[in-house]
């Protein structure tokens, strides 16, 4: 339907309609069925027309708003700001082209809570590239993927198979659902000080003592790279009934190489959580929910608009909408690109010495199944400094922002957009770093992630009545909140966790090396909040 007959379709409706004001009669009700009767048939008309012609190479919602702006149209609804016009710093600031399309859902554009036309067809496009059944997209960042994933599958007092390592929505989820967590303590690499992928036989164990468990979720990969073996896993979870949900927020290059591990979906997974925003190349906040043949979409989308905005970002789905675009025509020729960027880093950064890029001879076929080689994860501890010193010196000295330091590694998330020359850069202040810093190792923390002693769920301790303590007087009580390290945001106590003297000793040894601690009440980390005895 063009739009100048949509336009004239519209006038002819209103002129019809008011010629009819005056009393019914008994011609009223045949008139008012043929009006709605019009009007449904408009509706399917534009939605066969959005059908038409839909591949890879559409993009629904950016075709929908650049047909908006061509529309010329008064703006008598939200956002305030009126195209910018209400507040010109603002558009000065981020662009005339961003505020044009920063609209509210109206017929044209669809709507994100209840998708028909634009909306639903970017989905499906999505899926298909993603070589899911379906998919969602999200605007509250993977975070509300993961969420939704558990929420949709586990019920209070339901219980669900996870690695301890998962990032802290996992757990929030389980805050907000009452599922009961069975922990798999992943193993860890105690040189590097990085936990690692859960062992098929671990979850297996884990099944077997829990068959009454609903699901297992999985990382893949880890932030670090790390990859389970997700296929066998997803084998043996659904011949015991248990779905399977993948957090694959480092994950959305695993669908365009097949050079890298195995995609959640691709293996038979149930449902996978991919933040396109991190490696895809769309907006910061931007997600993507893809789920399986076995998923009830129907269920997953209620459980979605329990928490999810009424006021979908069009600047985050359109930048979802042009990504997946862009990935499903030219996505192995982007991430083989990329691969080669971390390649050559990775040789580079390994022959000034001193320095470890690690990469696929970590792979051991069980803990580490498989490695995401387009993660350059460096450990920095035999410099004698640790990750964190080494992310501060690249940033205030050399004016490089690196994703995480931790303890003992730094992470260069190396994606869509980075050039060679960058990575020259990068090995270049690293080779600075280590002959102006250098120092004994021998004095630095070797551990990184620490295995928790579980006193209650994570419902339990949060909701429980608690009381605030000096953190050193907190040894041996329960947590009713968390603390993290924040990147990666995994959670190094969580609430129902018992407070040991390791896990204070690590908080304060991260607090002087200058790790960002999130998540208690007290913002200043002198206290925590712990249950009542």
């Amino acid at each position: 339907m063009s739009l100048s007959f949509e336009k004239e379709s519209n006038q002819r409706k209103l002129g019809r309609i008011g010629r009819f004001r005056r009393p019914v009669t008994a011609r009223a009700p045949s008139m008012a069925r043929f009006i709605f009767a019009y009007f449904a048939f408009s509706e399917r008309l534009t939605a066969m027309e959005s059908l038409t012609g839909l591949n890879q190479s559409r993009a629904p919602i950016l075709e929908a708003l650049q047909k908006m702006k061509a529309a010329r149209l008064v703006p008598f609804d939200v956002p305030g700001h009126k195209r910018g016009r209400g507040n010109r710093e603002l558009a000065e600031f981020l662009g005339q082209n961003c505020l044009d399309v920063d609209v509210n859902s109206m017929k044209m554009l669809d709507n994100l809570c209840h998708p028909t036309s634009v909306i639903r067809d970017a989905e499906k496009l999505a899926a298909e590239a993603f070589g899911a059944a379906n998919s969602f997209f999200m605007v509250g960042g993977t975070t509300s993927s993961v969420q939704a994933m558990i929420l949709s599958t586990v019920k209070p007092g339901e219980k669900i198979i996870l690695p301890r390592n998962v990032h802290r929505s996992a757990i929030n989820a389980l805050i907000l659902c009452g599922a009961v967590p069975v922990y798999i303590n992943p193993q860890v690499n105690e040189r590097l000080g990085i936990s690692l992928g859960m062992k098929v036989s671990d979850v297996i164990a884990a099944m077997d003592k829990n068959p009454d468990a609903k699901a297992v979720l999985v990382n893949n990969p880890t932030y670090y790279g790390i990859c389970s073996d997700i296929e066998n896993i997803t084998k043996a979870a659904h011949a015991r009934g248990m779905k399977v949900l993948a957090d694959e927020a480092h994950g959305t290059q695993l669908y365009f190489s097949s050079k890298l591990p195995k995609s959640a979906m691709s293996v038979g997974a149930d449902m996978a959580a991919v933040s396109v925003h991190k490696s895809g190349g769309s907006l910061t906040q931007s997600s993507i929910l893809l789920t399986g043949e076995n998923v009830n979409t129907g269920y997953v989308h209620q459980i979605i608009n329990l928490t999810q905005s009424t006021s979908g970002s069009y600047l985050l789905m359109s930048s979802l909408d042009i990504s997946r675009r862009n990935l499903a025509l030219h996505g192995e020729e982007i991430f083989n690109g990329v691969i080669d960027l971390v390649e050559y880093a990775r040789d580079e950064i390994n022959s000034l010495g001193g320095y470890y890029a690690y990469s696929r001879e970590m792979i051991d076929g069980d803990a580490v199944f498989d490695f995401d080689i387009t993660k350059l994860s460096i450990y920095t501890r035999s410099i004698g400094l640790a990750g964190i010193e080494v992310y501060d010196v690249l940033r205030d000295d050399y004016d490089i922002q690196l994703e995480l330091g931790d303890i003992a590694n730094i992470l260069a998330y190396i994606s869509i957009g980075d050039r060679r020359k960058d990575i020259e850069r990068l090995v270049s202040a690293l080779a600075d770093i280590k002959r102006n810093y250098h120092k004994d190792p021998s004095r630095l923390l070797k551990m990184e992630y620490i295995d928790p002693i579980v006193d209650a769920t994570p419902k339990e301790a949060f909701y429980a009545n608690k009381k605030s303590l000096p953190i050193d007087e907190t040894v041996g009580k329960t947590a009713a909140e968390f603390l993290m390290c924040y990147p990666p945001g995994i959670p190094v106590l969580a609430p129902g966790e018992r407070v040991t003297r390791e896990i204070l000793d690590y908080i304060h040894y991260a607090k002087r090396k200058g790790c960002q601690i999130t998540g208690p009440e007290d913002m200043t980390i002198r206290r925590l909040q712990v249950m009542e005895d």
